[in-house]
């Protein structure tokens, strides 16, 4: 059913946007530590920070794809067709939506290092 799994996809868009504030918040901490060498807590900060804005970008086409989802299921007649509806899925450009065996995954997923796009 479409429902349940839009609602598993807000539910990891949740997760992901409460780690993005955790990077932030781990920013805030690197560079508020006294403990740190002051270009350490910045180094430290420059990362959290930029995998923070990575996440939002993230978060943003993954808000903008599942949008772009409902307004379909919305369109579709009540008695539409399992397959209709997977092809509303299959259509979306985010491939962690887009695929239903990535959908969620991310929270399963090791995380690379951050990198300037």
């Amino acid at each position: 059913m479409p429902l349940d799994r839009l609602a598993r996809e807000l539910e990891e868009t949740a997760r992901q946007t409460a780690e993005m504030v955790e990077g932030i918040t781990e920013a805030l901490l690197a560079l508020s530590d006294e403990r740190l060498q002051a270009a350490d807590a910045r180094s430290l900060a420059a990362h959290r920070i930029v995998t923070a804005l990575q996440g939002q970008d993230r978060i943003e086409q993954r808000c903008r794809n599942l949008a772009a989802a409902v307004r379909q299921f919305a369109d579709l007649p009540k008695d539409a067709p399992e397959a209709v509806t997977e092809a509303v899925w299959a259509g979306l450009s985010l491939d962690e939506l887009r695929i239903d065996a990535m959908s969620g995954i991310a929270a399963r997923e090791p995380h690379g290092e951050a990198e300037l796009f």
